[in-house]
């Protein structure tokens, strides 16, 4: 049967070419993509500035790491506190510090070092969650953040048990860990030195004011203050995140794509050391694993290069506690900031022989939070809030009963 003869219509609208958009130029989008990045930065200030007001005022901080003598309630209690802040080198300059002043014993403040590994990773997670609106793209981003979480947890799960029964056998009650890194902290000789502040924190200053300045005409209590300010950053980095994705899969991800893929992500080692480089620069390594997700949600850098990049900006993130400690001259305290260091060496050497243990296990949990949203919501809640307060309770009840 002969096929019908297009109309005369038909014919004109085949012949009409069709409109293309108008491209934006590459320079454009690549300073739409700063200005995005910007704002993400200034959003992580914002809520670090505002949640650390809020433990400021209402004592919450100090008053959780007073319960930090059991090891379990330590590593609970570490999880918590870089929860709330969102900074795993406020919370590990605030153990050294306390470590310092005799407040924290340091058979204890080692196990709030590895709790605070995990609780940094909550940033990446909510970072995630920006992406809900495309599951492709929320399934990479969420994988993602969830290599940087199991990184952590897997290694605490090796490293706590050692330390933690090596200590209950030794006269001292320190654990092997701690044993090694107090050796070497006797082997150096440092002057006390100010600690550097972070060029991030510096050209986010105004944005983290301007948002202070805001919060302190609503409220009238520093606790109200800080809460305000934390629920100003958090909404400022959902938009900055929904903008930068945005950009990210337009025409600059064809430009970005090959730089990323062929050079800074070109190999593991690579990752590993931009991780490892770029988390010294501005020493946190919330920013630069949060960096991280939106990237790879958009395609631009391959999951499999993620968890290196992981491990180096956790070692990265180090520094800023040895820094501490140099601010803080005191034996223990050295000994704290390099047990960090320890610590992240160790999981990197047993890690990466194994990585595609973390690695799969994050892909299988992104791929289930992306077909039913209400798992990345029950992880985020779960580990960073639910099992750390409901873990402290529980350890408090069954201490209290003995």
């Amino acid at each position: 049967m002969s096929k019908p003869a297009p109309s005369t219509s038909e014919k004109q609208r085949v012949a009409l070419p069709r409109r293309s958009e108008r491209e934006v130029p590459a320079w454009l989008r690549g300073i739409y993509a700063g200005i995005c990045v910007y704002l993400f930065l200034a959003a992580l200030g914002v809520m670090g500035s505002g949640l650390g007001t809020f433990g400021d005022a209402s004592d919450f901080l100090s008053t959780l790491f007073a319960y930090g003598e059991n090891p379990f309630i330590a590593l609970l209690a570490g999880v918590l506190v870089t929860m709330i802040v969102q900074s795993s080198s406020f919370t590990t300059a605030l153990i050294v510090a306390l470590v310092a002043s005799g407040e924290m014993r340091l058979g204890t403040a080692v196990f709030a070092i590895m709790g605070a590994n995990i609780g940094t990773a909550v940033t990446g997670v909510i970072v995630a969650l920006a992406n809900m609106r495309i599951r492709r793209n929320f399934r990479r981003s969420f994988s993602a953040a969830l290599m940087h979480d199991f990184f952590n947890m897997l290694t605490v799960l090796i490293i706590f048990p050692i330390e933690w029964i090596s200590g209950l056998l030794h006269d001292s009650g320190r654990g092997l860990f701690t044993r090694f890194a107090s050796w070497l902290a006797e082997l150096i000789g440092l002057d006390e030195v100010a600690r550097p502040g972070s060029p991030i924190k510096v050209i986010t200053e105004p944005v983290v004011s301007m948002s202070n300045n805001l919060a302190g005409l609503l409220t009238a209590t520093p606790a109200a203050h800080g809460l305000v300010v934390a629920a100003l950053g958090m909404l400022l980095l959902f938009i900055a995140l929904i903008f930068m994705v945005k950009n990210l899969r337009g025409a600059l991800l064809r430009h970005m794509d090959g730089l990323f893929s062929t050079y800074f992500f070109r190999s593991d080692l690579r990752s590993y050391s931009v991780g490892l480089l770029a988390t010294v620069l501005v020493q946190s390594s919330s920013i630069t694993s949060s960096l991280m997700v939106p990237l790879a949600g958009a395609g631009v850098v391959r999951l499999r290069r993620v968890l290196p990049y992981m491990m180096g900006a956790n070692l990265g993130t180090t520094l800023t506690t040895v820094l501490a400690a140099t601010a803080n001259p005191v034996a223990a305290a050295m000994t704290v900031a390099l047990f960090h260091v320890m610590f992240n060496l160790t999981g990197t050497a047993v890690w990466y022989p194994l990585r595609r243990i973390p690695f799969r296990i994050a892909v299988w949990y992104g791929k289930l939070a992306a077909n039913k949203t209400r798992y990345a919501f029950l992880f985020l809640i779960g580990l960073f809030l639910v099992v750390p307060a409901v873990g402290i309770g529980v350890v408090e009840l069954v201490m209290s009963l003995r």
